[in-house]
């Protein structure tokens, strides 16, 4: 993948007719372990559109011909018709490509190399395709985020059990659980596509690493290929993979994000809280009573892999020095995938939130085990003027005596033995029992924590809102960047007709 290094077949082979095969650089066992034709199938779409703004700009300088740029670009078309499959040369596709070219029209051919390097053109390719992937991930959050919405606004008065150390914490609502998780991905869509930002910047026209002599115009192409700009320095353009390492770590944390998802609906689905819809789970080869949800286990699975991916991205680049080295050769293949990867779970995570069935019953039932409603007792407590750590003690002790199938009146009364014993006195010294069987009730617990983001319904239907005009705002934004990808690559069509 860069000037500096020989030819050789998809397969490792001698080739003496590749576009820079050098006698010096012959063959040799060595051959097929530089080649990555095979891998760079995932560039070749990107490497003919780079091909065909460079060789344009060209013309447009007055660099190659007009005629001979027509050539070139007609057998660039013949190239892509034939496909990726049918390179048969070339240590990797930019240089399989350009022999292609070459053999279809001749020394002229060679001519759409002039003025750039292998460096600063896969340097544009990866840059070119990774920003769709980028993309991609950002609408598969848009999806997902918009079936938590959709979900938790049926489900705003639906109460469940909170926890924390997987320990019954509080009594919360579906629709606040699920939010908690629309805002993680609402983060997650911003990282995917601040990377975008950084990521489509053209790095055309660097050459090698030191520029040209030719009189090129850089923005030109970037402006073909749709990059918003340049990377300016011709050394920082050729050698820089930063962005890589950027658009890897977002996946990887999208992953997380999904995975702690995944965890949830797995245990829940254990507990009975929620039942997966068929199309989003399995059954065991020999226990066909079983229901697995195993679409969520591998996008947990996903994480471990976007996760390793950010850190072996990062690995590779922490020793290189500049400019370009032939390590980076390996550093974008698998971004690729991971993101590919990344983007399937959220796609699968969004339509098992979406078809999966709460079951009400079972959540209300479990809201207030584990004395869960302790918090808002101590709260009551603490407004009735008890210091909040005397109110605190007094519902610790109260733990200890109230059962889950204690009703609110049964559990009031257990408070108030616990508030004579540690402060002697009942607990009407400070509120009324009505008032403790109000908090104690897990509907009205919640109804009453109606601080900003809080679970009370009139607190989450403010939230709701809000994250849905921010939804609307990133759906606009992610339209707006694939409509100026797609008015440049209509451009870049419309000057190559001028040619062909």
């Amino acid at each position: 993948m860069t000037d500096d290094d020989p030819a050789v077949t998809a397969e490792g082979a001698e080739d003496a007719d590749t576009a820079v095969r050098r006698d010096r650089f012959s063959g040799g066992p060595a051959r097929a372990f530089l080649s990555s034709l095979a891998a760079d199938a995932a560039i070749f779409e990107a490497d003919l559109a780079v091909d065909r703004a460079h060789t344009v700009m060209l013309a447009e300088r007055e660099i190659v011909d007009d005629a001979v740029a027509g050539e070139i670009l007609a057998a660039l078309d013949a190239v892509e018709a034939a496909g990726h499959g049918d390179l048969d040369g070339g240590e990797d596709v930019h240089e399989a490509i350009e022999t292609a070219v070459i053999d279809r029209i001749g020394p002229d051919g060679g001519r759409m190399h002039t003025a750039r390097s292998r460096n600063d053109e896969v340097a544009t390719c990866i840059r070119y395709r990774l920003r769709e992937d980028l993309l991609a991930a950002a609408e598969a959050t848009l999806t997902l985020r918009r079936a938590l919405l959709d979900v938790a606004g049926e489900h705003t008065e639906t109460v469940m059990p909170g926890y924390t150390h997987l320990q019954p914490a509080q009594p919360t609502t579906i629709a606040h659980y699920l939010l908690s998780y629309e805002g993680g991905i609402a983060r997650d869509t911003a990282r995917l596509l601040d990377a975008y930002e950084r990521t489509n910047r053209s790095p055309l026209g660097a050459a090698a690493f030191a520029g040209t002599p030719f009189d090129i115009d850089r923005e030109r192409t970037a402006e073909l290929l749709g990059f918003d700009g340049l990377v300016a320095n011709s050394m920082d353009a050729a050698s820089a993979r930063d962005f890589l390492a950027e658009g890897a770590t977002a996946c990887a944390t999208l992953a997380t994000t999904l995975s702690g998802l995944a965890e949830d609906l797995v245990l829940f689905s254990n507990k009975g809280f929620v039942e997966l819809s068929d199309d989003y789970a399995s059954t065991s080869s020999i226990m066909p009573q079983k229901k697995n949800p195993d679409t969520l286990e591998l996008t947990r699975g996903v994480a471990g892999d976007a996760i390793g991916e950010a850190a072996g991205t990062l690995s590779l680049l922490k020793g290189l020095p500049r400019a370009y080295n032939r390590d980076l050769q390996r550093a974008h293949a698998s971004v690729f995938e991971t993101a590919d990867d990344v983007r399937e779970a959220a796609e699968v995570a969004a339509g098992a939130v979406a078809t999966a069935d709460w079951n009400e019953a079972v959540l209300a039932d479990a809201a207030g085990d584990g004395f869960s409603t302790a918090t808002g007792v101590a709260d009551l407590l603490a407004t009735g003027g008890l210091p909040f750590r005397t109110a605190h003690e007094i519902v610790a002790a109260a733990a200890e005596r109230v059962a889950d199938d204690d009703a609110p009146p049964a559990a009031a009364a257990k408070v108030d033995e616990a508030a004579r014993t540690v402060t002697g006195e009942p607990l009407s010294a400070y509120v009324s029992r009505e008032e403790v069987e109000a908090v104690l009730d897990p509907e009205r617990s919640v109804a009453s924590r109606d601080s900003a983001g809080g679970p009370a319904p009139d607190a989450v239907a403010c939230d709701l809102e809000a994250r849905r005009e921010s939804l609307d705002a990133d759906e606009t934004t992610l339209a707006a960047r694939r409509e100026a990808l797609a008015d440049a690559a209509r451009a870049l069509d419309a000057e190559v007709s001028e040619y062909v």
